[in-house]
């Protein structure tokens, strides 16, 4: 893996980067869409490269239990299973395993849970995550760790980035720098800056070549989250990519690239979609709602996505009152292009070294407030 960035930001910490890999190269600041079991909900393979995907997410504990890794293995590894041939990033099942906390035992070694399918036990450490994503064959992978909850006490923190830190040596011994695979660690350490900067500098002096922010976006403020990552980032290698877990909305986006975050996931705007919400230059819309029965224009009429030059609002709404399913593919679609194209505007922005006015006039038109004023 090679990351070169391009350009920097005149008066933010965004920057424009290239980031190669073996199955292809990915403009930076990226935002990747999530397919939790070796699929983008509704999306085929060939929407997602319609819409110029470089590199969707896939869930290491949800494929561990389903189909399974033999499969997968006698299928030629994860990009063949799925006919998807540009860059996979794999989370380590450590958020999924961790947010059954009423199905799960952390120890040192690793966290023993139940199924969510059948109830079944199951054991996940740092080693056999890091074995399950090498026969998946992402090439990014992601350290275990465990995601602490918000709030949480400063002793449960320190504890639990102290143990993040001892998996992360581990998934890296286990990994030895599996040729065409990148394990990228996690930054953890909760709301406490002092106990994000020992973690960010523990993991750095571990080498990896890229660093993932985690433990934020789990339901603190958006303020407090922004000021956290503007703090942390400053102790993350300027020369390895950056990404921030879990964020999918175009306030969060564009925070986290202003504060020097080259890469994104979420699943919200596919749910988001399954429910009839879309995002629109002037703010999100909720397709059912009645006073759309009528309305043929398209979902956002600055978008020139597919869906946007071919269906309206009216026809959309019906479906989804019809409970069709192409009313939620179609909305997906619309959702995930929305925030691509955005990511796109983005990096434009940031070469022009017009980050800033973009992001006003973007936040203006949307409704939402400003965070810096």
């Amino acid at each position: 893996m090679k990351f070169t960035v391009t350009h920097e930001s005149s008066n933010t910490k965004a920057r424009r980067g290239v980031l190669e890999t073996a199955h292809g190269t990915i403009q930076t600041p990226i935002f990747m869409p999530v397919g939790t079991q070796a699929t983008v909900k509704t999306m085929t393979p060939e929407d997602l490269e319609s819409m110029n995907a470089q590199i969707i997410l896939s869930n290491t504990y949800h494929l561990f239990l389903r189909p399974g890794t033999d499969i997968i293995a006698k299928a030629g590894g994860l990009h063949k299973f799925m006919n998807w041939d540009k860059p996979i990033l794999t989370d380590s099942g450590g958020f999924q395993v961790f947010s059954l906390s009423h199905r799960r035992k952390i120890t040192e070694e690793g966290v023993m849970f139940r199924s969510h399918i059948d109830g079944s036990k199951q054991f996940l450490s740092p080693e056999k995550s890091m074995e399950i994503q090498h026969i998946l064959g992402s090439d990014i992978m992601m350290a275990f760790d465990e995601c602490a909850p918000y709030p949480a006490t400063r002793e449960y923190i320190a504890h639990s980035s102290d143990r993040t830190t001892r998996w992360a040596e581990r998934c890296k011994i286990y990994h030895n720098n599996k040729e065409g695979q990148n394990l990228f660690g996690i930054v953890q350490g909760g709301m406490y800056k002092d106990l994000r900067k020992k973690s960010a500098e523990e993991l750095v002096s571990l080498d990896f070549p890229g660093y993932a922010v985690g433990g934020l976006s789990v339901g603190e403020p958006i303020e407090l989250m922004c000021d956290v990552l503007d703090y942390t980032t400053d102790f993350m290698p300027k020369d390895k990519p950056r990404y921030l877990m879990g964020v999918g909305t175009p306030d969060y986006l564009f925070e986290a690239v202003e504060r020097g975050i080259d890469m994104a996931d979420c699943v919200l705007p596919t749910r988001n979609a399954r429910k009839g919400t879309v995002f629109t230059a002037h703010g999100k819309l909720v397709i059912k709602n009645a006073r759309y029965a009528e309305d043929f224009l398209p979902l956002d009429p600055e978008c020139d996505c597919y869906v946007c030059r071919n269906y309206s609002r009216a026809y959309i709404r019906h479906l989804f009152k019809a409970n069709e399913i192409l009313g939620l593919r179609l909305a997906s679609y619309h959702n995930l292009y929305f925030l691509l194209k955005l990511m796109e505007n983005i990096r434009t922005a940031i070469e022009n070294d017009s980050f800033l006015s973009f992001k006003d006039d973007f936040y203006a038109k949307y409704g939402y407030n400003n965070i810096n004023g």
